[in-house]
């Protein structure tokens, strides 16, 4: 109630009331296995986050391709751009956070980390369990003979991208953080460039 009370600032009410729904649903599905006495629910706080999680992907992906698909916006671009963001915004915020705390080093290994999990397990796992279940392979879709090059050209940004930080006396600065930022705008840019070409 300390929110409607205005004993914070009105932004900081507004995303309270903005996320109220969201909160409401997590805590009313999931158990918070933090009060003393209930640790045991643990795994059912676990299984519950991850069915939220999902709900939420889904959600997030349904909602992208909609949007591209009334804006005439190709699925691969949403998924390059506003989806990706839409992912990666949690990781952004862990990084600034124990950025913060001094610790750059567990940032980008947080950043690095993650998007080595989405690639060696997060993408590989539901294609796995859709051949086991439907017995065929899974279809890539319309772009399917551009892949090769996408991957090589991510591989090729991989190694810049560990090029600069080795340049840069393997310390975060504003001007690394200028280099990435280019660094990803190249990349999506020859993306859109190849894929509407």
């Amino acid at each position: 109630m300390g929110v409607l009370k205005g004993e914070k600032d009105f932004s900081e009410a507004a995303t309270i009331l903005a996320l109220l729904p969201l909160n409401c649903g997590l805590a009313f599905t999931i158990p918070d296995c933090r009060v003393p006495g209930h640790e045991h629910y643990c795994y059912f706080t676990f299984a519950g986050s991850i069915v939220w999680i999902g709900a939420y992907s889904w959600g997030m992906v349904y909602g992208i391709t909609q949007i591209g698909c009334f804006t005439g916006i190709p699925i691969f671009i949403m998924g390059l751009t506003f989806l990706a963001a839409g992912t990666s915004v949690p990781d952004l915020l862990s990084s600034v956070v124990v950025a913060k705390q001094g610790k750059g080093d567990m940032a980008v290994s947080s950043s690095i980390g993650s998007n080595i999990f989405d690639v060696a397990v997060g993408l590989p796992l539901p294609w796995l369990c859709f051949v086991v279940y439907y017995g065929c392979p899974v279809p890539v879709g319309g772009h399917a003979e551009g892949n090769g090059l996408s991957v090589a050209i991510l591989l090729a940004m991989v190694a810049v991208v560990i090029v600069s930080i080795a340049s840069s006396g393997w310390k975060m600065s504003q001007g690394l953080g200028y280099t990435m930022f280019g660094l990803y705008f190249v990349f999506v840019a020859q993306e859109l460039f190849r894929n509407y070409s």
